[in-house]
């Protein structure tokens, strides 16, 4: 007999960068493992150093970081992550970010312009990352971009259920803010069973964040409108959306979004808005100013832990959102 045989079991070890450490234990919570004690620091010139404390040759990792501000120093780190695992004989490597950096990036409008959601793919790859685990990906296309797996999540049942428990859907409308977001719109409309109108706006295609709004085509007189979009940055769409609704009758607005950048002027414009509640999941840190009463932020964990223990037990991530 040559060779030598191993009867050693599969091992998942679960890894955080530091640009949201408590969605990192929340996720290890409800995997019920521990966060790999890992060493990182800024050096005096801005260089990021890691040092994972723990062996993890051939073992599955799971590495968690989200692309918060300052968003290119966390992407660097992850990278730098990555490829400390690669270079630790790790047995696999999924890079689970929460929101994705870079994902508005995905398309040429104009030219001499970069597609920088697909440079972010390419720069992930190279680390040395075999599959990337997301959460609502601004466009589904993003997903091509990586030539390996993706685990797209949806938050849509998170946020659609928390919003149906609290309001009388037979006055729900649910509302697009753009035509983009119409896809998305009707699938939480056959979720909560109500119908669907759409704010048409145009935006300015020199000043980045500028939009005007137009119309709202449907029926909104008198109803509660829940908005709902997959991200909110400096909320000059939102907050414009939910004032075009207003205008037309709307008796409440909720907006509804995954993912909170909230930005710039964002603060000050949810504090003045109209809108009764503001909904988001945690893949962001919320920051500081913004500890309002009309916000409210629902834990995207679960969500996450469950795929991540389908993609360990060779499962089906796609499971998780069969109705």
């Amino acid at each position: 007999m040559t060779g030598i045989k191993t009867t050693g079991q599969k091992k998942l070890m679960f890894f955080s960068g530091r640009a949201h450490p408590e969605l990192a234990e929340e996720v290890a919570r409800q995997l019920e493992v521990g966060v790999v004690p890992t060493k990182a620091f800024d050096f005096a010139n801005g260089e990021i150093y890691v040092r994972y404390e723990e062996s993890a040759r051939g073992a599955d990792c799971f590495l968690i970081q989200s692309h918060t501000a300052p968003i290119n120093k966390w992407i660097m780190e992850q990278l730098i992550m990555i490829d400390a695992l690669k270079r630790a004989s790790a047995r696999s490597i999924t890079v689970i970010v929460p929101f994705y950096g870079y994902a508005r990036q995905d398309k040429k409008h104009r030219g001499r312009e970069p597609i920088s959601a697909r440079l972010i793919a390419d720069l992930m790859k190279t680390a040395g990352a075999d599959r990337i685990l997301t959460v609502d990906l601004h466009t589904d296309q993003i997903q091509g971009f990586f030539d390996g797996p993706v685990d797209h999540l949806f938050a849509l049942p998170l946020l659609a259920d928390y919003v149906g428990a609290k309001v009388d859907r037979d006055k729900l409308t649910v509302v697009s803010p753009d035509a983009g977001r119409v896809r998305v719109a009707d699938r939480w409309c056959d979720r909560l069973g109500a119908p669907l109108a759409i704010v048409h706006k145009r935006r300015d295609k020199d000043v980045a964040n500028q939009v005007t709004v137009h119309e709202v085509v449907g029926e909104v007189k008198g109803r509660v409108c829940v908005l709902v979009d997959d991200m909110i940055d400096t909320g000059g769409t939102i907050c414009g959306a939910a004032d075009a609704l207003f205008a037309h009758g709307a008796e409440d607005v909720i907006v509804t979004a995954t993912h909170g950048v909230l930005s710039g002027p964002a603060a000050d414009r949810l504090k003045n808005s109209k809108v009764s509640e503001f909904v988001f999941t945690d893949t962001l840190p919320t920051p500081g100013e913004l500890d309002l009463d009309k916000i409210t932020v629902l834990s995207i964990a679960p969500t996450i832990a469950s795929a991540v223990r389908e993609v360990f037990e060779d499962g089906s991530v796609t499971s998780l959102f069969d109705e």
